[in-house]
């Protein structure tokens, strides 16, 4: 199976964990999996004696589509984690001059209705507050100001596709800041599933490791095979 079928196979399993059964991966996801798929070939020698010691038939399949699995459901995570931090840059660069131009409506704004104190109190409204939030919604209620009161701008000469690029500028930046933020929680959707079915690997792993260890406790050439070659390099260090 490819590793995207391994993570159709096992998705329904995984989201299926409750929130306080998930564990986060304490070591590379590469190294995790490369790992649970070399203790299911060290096992082919001791399958009967793992079995009859209580590890399901089954154990064994399951740890290599987990696996495959795993390595799919990092790559879906570090895709959308780039796709984040390239939102996070397009944001940076971008929201300067979406902040200069509301400024910029706000100060037309208060020449063309000079004369109309209630829109006046409104623009104030509006231009109070700061922040991305802030912002953007300043720019939805300066377009819809404008095109309510469009008279005193057209007096003016203001050009009032202005305020359609303020409507779809407050939407676009909208979007791309919930694409931006994405990054800096740990809830996001991708994340979660990755950590979900990184949790069921480990404990299928964890079984065949205990079992081992269990069985070859005083036999140092089967023993190291059910041992994490990580954790003794990082125990050693």
């Amino acid at each position: 199976m490819s590793n995207k079928t391994e993570y159709d196979a096992v998705l329904n399993e995984a989201t299926a964990l409750e929130a306080d059964k998930i564990k986060k991966p304490y070591m590379p996801i590469g190294i995790n999996v490369q790992e649970a798929e070399d203790l299911v070939r060290w096992t082919i020698k001791d399958r009967t004696l793992l079995m009859e010691a209580g590890i399901p038939e089954s154990h064994f399949e399951k740890i290599n589509t987990l696996a495959g699995a795993l390595r799919y459901a990092q790559s879906v995570w570090m895709e959308d984690l780039k796709s984040r931090q390239d939102a996070e840059e397009q944001w940076a660069n971008e929201y300067p001059d979406a902040l200069d131009f509301s400024n910029q409506l706000n100060h037309t704004f208060r020449y063309a209705y000079r004369h109309d104190d209630g829109i006046l109190e409104n623009i104030s409204a509006i231009a109070e507050g700061y922040g991305a939030a802030d912002t953007i919604q300043d720019l939805s209620d300066q377009a819809v100001l404008g095109r309510k009161n469009p008279e005193p701008l057209t007096a003016i000469n203001f050009d009032m596709d202005l305020l359609d690029k303020a409507d779809n500028l407050s939407a676009h930046l909208g979007d791309l800041r919930a694409m931006a933020n994405g990054e800096k929680y740990e809830s996001n959707e991708s994340l979660t599933i990755r950590n979900q079915i990184y949790t069921l690997l480990k404990r299928y792993v964890d079984d065949v490791r205990a079992c081992g260890k269990y069985l070859f406790w005083r036999d140092k050439d089967r023993l190291r095979g059910y041992n994490s070659e990580f954790n003794r390099k990082r125990n050693a260090n």
